[in-house]
């Protein structure tokens, strides 16, 4: 764990710097965690929201935090989660079958003024959105996100085998939606 991330996580459990120390941890993973959760929820409204609620549950859950991953692991956990339950609020909301938030997030994607994407750009979220879920957190950690599979296996606790299939599975079913869309 790098010594900054120490030194904050340090200061989060003073109380008497916890207050400075939460406002340094969100002006450094603001918009890391905000692109991370708008690639999940795919509307600027909803990832507002979702980040709001993670860093409150960050607020919340610091002092149980046991420092066996990173801080940026543990925080990514709880923003991919947190982004996770409010699809599913969506979905038991507007009565859509829970194993199909595809729709969802279209209507989001499609919807959303925010959206500054080309015809390319659009097409490419077309194909991410019609994964299932896993794989397309998976392939938006790895292929936008960069992260390694050692720290997506941490943060969605998953081997690294099981992200690589994932990820390959995903990227397949991708091209195939790209050649065979117009």
């Amino acid at each position: 764990m790098p010594d900054s991330e120490k030194h904050i996580i340090a200061d989060l459990k003073d109380v008497n710097k916890r207050d400075l120390a939460f406002h340094q941890l969100v002006s450094t993973y603001q918009e890391r965690l905000y692109w991370h959760i708008r690639k999940i929820v795919l509307n600027h409204d909803d990832t507002d929201d979702v980040l709001q609620n993670t860093f409150l549950k960050v607020w919340r859950s610091i002092d149980n935090f046991r420092e066996e991953s990173s801080l940026f692991t543990w925080l990514y956990r709880i923003a991919t989660n947190e982004s996770i339950t409010f699809i599913n609020s969506k979905k038991k909301k507007s009565f859509m079958p829970m194993n199909d938030a595809s729709e969802y997030l279209m209507n989001n994607l499609t919807s959303d003024p925010y959206f500054e994407g080309d015809e390319i750009q659009l097409k490419l979220q077309k194909a991410i959105v019609r994964l299932p879920e896993k794989q397309r957190i998976v392939f938006n950690m790895k292929y936008f996100d960069d992260l390694k599979y050692d720290e997506i296996s941490e943060i969605l606790d998953t081997s690294v085998g099981a992200l690589k299939a994932s990820y390959h599975h995903a990227v397949k079913k991708i091209e195939d939606y790209l050649k065979n869309t117009d």
